[in-house]
């Protein structure tokens, strides 16, 4: 089974901004929410998510052959 990247540059630059966003609110409220932020870290870091491959989705640009 080969693992497809469905994840574009704009989703992951989009996942980065909002795990960003989640480790700040966690520090500044000392909350357990910041914790949250490793399932976007993951996703965007590995380029693949589990949930639009279970959907059949893909963000990634089509490949062009010359």
């Amino acid at each position: 089974m080969k693992i497809v990247k469905n994840i574009g540059n704009f989703d992951k630059k989009l996942r980065l901004l909002i795990c960003f966003l989640l480790i700040v609110y966690g520090i500044y409220f000392s909350s357990w929410v910041g914790f949250i932020a490793i399932v976007p870290i993951l996703t965007a870091t590995m380029n693949i998510c589990p949930l639009y491959s279970l959907l059949g989705l893909s963000t990634c640009p089509l490949e062009k052959h010359a």
